[in-house]
């Protein structure tokens, strides 16, 4: 388990690099698939425009909610799916989407609401845990 703290609004980007080196640098993370857990307004979204944001992405970056997922381009042309899967109702509204697919390819992939499919999730995914504290701060935990 790794643990990483936003103290701040300023600060996110500096946490979003740790986090990318981090992931980078760490023979047990074999996944590119990042679950991201967290109660409504914890932050996902803003975490995951930050990394987009050290990662090079160009274009405007805000939650697929009503889509269910964005692509992005990495500054090296890697593709990013983004996921929100808070509106998805059934698990086959989430696989009809070709998860697998996006899942198996060498894409980042950064799921929002992932407990609304996880059983599709792959294995060896990565568990993310955004908690939001008292004083306004965000840990940001890799489990």
């Amino acid at each position: 388990m790794k643990e990483f703290r936003i103290e701040n609004l300023e600060s996110i980007e500096k946490c979003a690099g740790e986090f990318i080196r981090y992931v980078s640098q760490s023979p047990e993370i074999k996944s590119g698939v990042f679950a991201f857990y967290g109660a409504m307004g914890a932050g996902k979204t803003t975490f995951i425009t930050a990394l987009c944001k050290v990662l090079g992405v160009m274009d405007i970056v805000n939650s697929p909610t009503f889509t269910i997922v964005n692509e992005y381009r990495s500054a090296q042309g890697i593709p990013i799916y983004h996921f929100d899967f808070y509106r998805i109702d059934s698990i086959a509204e989430a696989r009809n989407i070709g998860l697998d697919e996006y899942f198996t390819s060498d894409a980042l992939c950064f799921v929002e609401w992932p407990e609304k499919a996880e059983e599709l999730l792959p294995d060896g995914y990565v568990h993310v845990t955004i908690t939001p504290e008292e004083n306004g701060s965000r840990t940001v935990r890799i489990e």
